[in-house]
């Protein structure tokens, strides 16, 4: 399965690195990059307005179309706002938030994104 991820902070670069998958990055220089596949999109939590690259990510060409699920990355002390981006990309797109994890994640984060990203592979690989 695919992944692209946005990082402010390098909060959510850090988790993907620990994961060891491989992951396209979307940068605020160019956020327009056709992914072509079905994938997972990885988004931290911040103020809507600083996610605009990943809007103009969604935005080009089927990137919205091929979206599969969002994982979230965020601080359980904000309560409700916690994973709040990645919650409404989900239903904005209609797609399940898939996963989520506080700061740059756990160990036990970790392997269990792992094993959710291997479950959406192996849908994928079913249709």
């Amino acid at each position: 399965m695919a992944l692209a991820f946005y990082s402010i902070t390098g909060q959510t670069r850090r988790f993907l690195a620990k994961t060891g998958l491989d992951a396209y990055e979307i940068t605020d220089a160019d956020p327009y990059h056709a992914m072509n596949a079905p994938y997972l999109l990885v988004v931290p939590t911040y103020d809507d307005e600083m996610l605009e690259p990943v809007i103009e990510f969604l935005g080009y060409q089927n990137n919205a179309r091929d979206l599969q699920g969002v994982a979230g990355g965020g601080n359980r002390n904000f309560n409700e706002l916690y994973i709040h981006n990645a919650k409404d990309i989900a239903r904005g797109l209609d797609v399940p938030v898939a996963f989520d994890f506080e700061f740059n994640g756990t160990a036990a984060d970790v392997a269990q994104f792992q094993k959710v990203v291997r479950q959406f592979e192996s849908q994928k690989s079913r249709s």
